[in-house]
């Protein structure tokens, strides 16, 4: 790769023809060098060879990486994944999770990525026959994106009300209450026991009532129908999109400036929610049901499954994005030290909001009188719910406090949204270079808004539910599978070791080749064969989906998953049989024409010994 004097090489003439008058001083011109650096176009080098965009710092690059991994599937998905799966029982299985699997499927994308400068698709020009893996992981992707953008917008919901003399959370809304509900502030909740009037009859908190009453209108049975979008939902939706579109437009020369305050804003306002939480009382009964471990929980291999899917979402690995992000590294970038920063801020990020989720939950099982797993409905809205919990027991200043912490959530939703959708940006411009990156990122930013409007709808939290198993778990969980095989059987992880080596001048010692080759095909295989064999049923707040709602789930994963064998026949079609497609094809290898010498020669001797 060029360094950072051959980045300017061809940009004169196109200073020349942008006609700069000669009297404007160096600043101004330089920054419309700057400019012009930036554009996304795909260049051509003296040599002949593809200049990709790269990252204008390698700081901008961790923390971008940090931004995408460190956020809503930590500070969102952990906990309810946590509480649904039994708190203490879910987090053994997690750490060994993110330990064998996590990390280095993690290296293994960001080394994918970067080795070669080419996005989730173009990437399996290493393996022609798995290219369907980055297209399937396109309809994955969007299916995540799009329901993250619609927490994003609830959270700007929440940010708005935040504005208010008294938070709309910390009280009971009259007008608001069902007759199968009694709504209860925390103050004055009954000290023994859930007390009811009737046996059908549920006490709820003022936080839970304001969130499935009034900001989502929710309908958990959608036998009936999903209802029409809400009109303020949809336009924190529009906002959401907006602002996204605001970081993408110019790719990684924007979206890498944003990522310093999305990567390190959060911590501060978690810490300061853990320190509220922890001197909450009851706190510590929460925190030791999330530490308890139940062993006998450990030989169940549906919480095993959670664990690995959730640290797909915490990683956002089997997405392709983290490939596309590593793409716009130079040759010789040392991503090994960065996969370890990522995977240990991530790790701990999650531990982290989980202590404060279930401090939280802990104070409230207290004041409510029930069970720490009876205090609120697990599902997605539980950090809608216990986080606003907390920012009430705020004693000075709840609003500055709720302000900043909707306004975390925010950034994380947008460093998450950020990454997943540039995947989708950049599958996008590596199949049509000729097409303007601007507009490409405009129709994907239009195209996912008006796919999001269904979860502003009352019944959207169901939908989100059901998007969340087939399109966002079960699909990632296969696309993952047959990633890690692709690599490490079919293009030959002691190839692919070589590779590293050649790029980063690091060798991969026992741990990754027992986890690549051996440990991570077997446990995905070994759980995916049981989960499909189990088939639990899909349920929301209790409830079965209808059949219908099954079958668009299940139709959902089918289009995401038939991209394997589909372009698996093309890529044989094309290539003249299945051998060649099961081997590089003469576009695999570093985008720098010195370097892919320099490898094919080293292949070669290689070769010859």
């Amino acid at each position: 790769m060029g360094d950072k004097g051959e980045d300017n090489l061809g940009f004169d003439n196109s200073l020349e023809n942008n006609h700069i008058p000669k009297q404007k001083d160096e600043k101004k011109a330089e920054e419309l060098e700057s400019k012009l650096a930036d554009i996304d176009a795909t260049k051509d080098t003296e040599d002949g060879s593809t200049e990709r965009q790269q990252w204008s710092n390698p700081i901008e690059f961790l923390l971008s990486c940090i931004a995408m991994s460190v956020g809503l599937g930590n500070v969102w998905r952990f906990p309810f994944t946590a509480y649904k799966n039994g708190g203490g029982a879910f987090l053994i299985p997690y750490l060994v999770v993110l330990l064998l699997i996590g990390r280095p499927l993690y290296f293994m994308e960001l080394s994918m990525g970067q080795f070669s400068s080419s996005g989730s698709v173009k990437v399996w020009n290493m393996v022609p026959l798995a290219r369907g893996v980055g297209f399937g992981q396109v309809i994955g992707t969007a299916s995540v994106v799009s329901y993250y953008c619609s927490l994003i917008a609830i959270a700007l919901h929440y940010l708005g009300a935040s504005f208010q003399t008294r938070l709309p959370w910390t009280y009971c809304h009259p007008d608001l209450a069902q007759e199968t509900e009694q709504c209860k502030d925390s103050a004055f909740a009954p000290a023994h026991g859930n007390e009811t009037i009737h046996s059908n009859i549920s006490i709820v908190g003022p936080a839970e009532q304001y969130f499935t009453r009034g900001v989502l209108r929710e309908i958990p049975d959608i036998s009936g129908g999903i209802g029409m979008p809400g009109l303020e939902l949809s336009l924190c939706l529009l906002g959401c999109w907006v602002l996204l579109f605001l970081t993408l437009w110019k790719g990684v020369a924007s979206s890498g400036k944003v990522a310093y305050f999305t990567a390190i804003f959060p911590y501060v306002v978690l810490i300061t929610l853990l320190v509220r939480g922890l001197t909450l009382p009851g706190s510590m009964k929460g925190v030791l049901f999330y530490l308890t471990p139940k062993w006998e929980e450990l030989g169940n291999l549906s919480v095993w499954y959670a664990a690995v899917t959730q640290s797909f979402f915490s990683l956002s690995t089997g997405f392709g994005a983290l490939v596309t992000y590593s793409s716009y590294n130079k040759f010789n970038h040392n991503s090994y030290r960065d996969a370890l920063i990522i995977s240990v801020a991530d790790t701990l990020t999650s531990l982290l909001a989980g202590f404060v989720i279930f401090s939280i939950l802990g104070n409230l099982a207290e004041e409510l009188g029930v069970e720490i797993n009876d205090v609120v409905s697990s599902g997605p809205g539980l950090a809608f719910i216990s986080y606003p919990t907390a920012l009430a027991k705020f004693d000075y200043l709840p609003q500055l406090f709720s302000v900043l912490f909707f306004l975390m959530l925010i950034t994380l939703g947008l460093g998450s949204a950020t990454g997943l959708t540039s995947g989708i940006i950049a599958i996008i411009c590596d199949l049509k270079p000729e097409w303007n990156k601007t507009k490409v990122t405009g129709c994907v930013c239009v195209v996912l808004f008006l796919v999001g409007l269904c979860y502003t709808t009352p019944g959207g939290q169901a939908i989100l539910t059901l998007v969340d198993h087939f399109g966002g778990t079960f699909v990632i969980f296969i696309l993952a599978l047959s990633e890690v095989v692709a690599v490490s059987w079919i293009y030959g992880l002691p190839r692919f070791i070589r590779d590293i080596k050649f790029m980063i001048n690091i060798t991969l010692g026992i741990y990754w080749k027992f986890c690549l080759m051996g440990f991570i095909p077997v446990c995905l295989s070994s759980i995916l064969i049981y989960v499909i064999y189990k088939n639990d049923p899909i349920t929301y707040q209790g409830l079965d989906f209808p059949p219908m709602a099954i079958y668009a789930g299940w139709s959902l994963a089918g289009v995401a998953l038939l991209q394997i064998p589909l372009w698996a026949l093309w890529e044989c079609y094309k290539c003249g049989g299945i051998r060649k497609a099961l081997r590089p094809n003469s576009e695999w290898g570093p985008s720098d024409k010195s370097m892919r010498d320099q490898w094919h020669h080293q292949s070669l001797e290689l070769t010859r010994l």
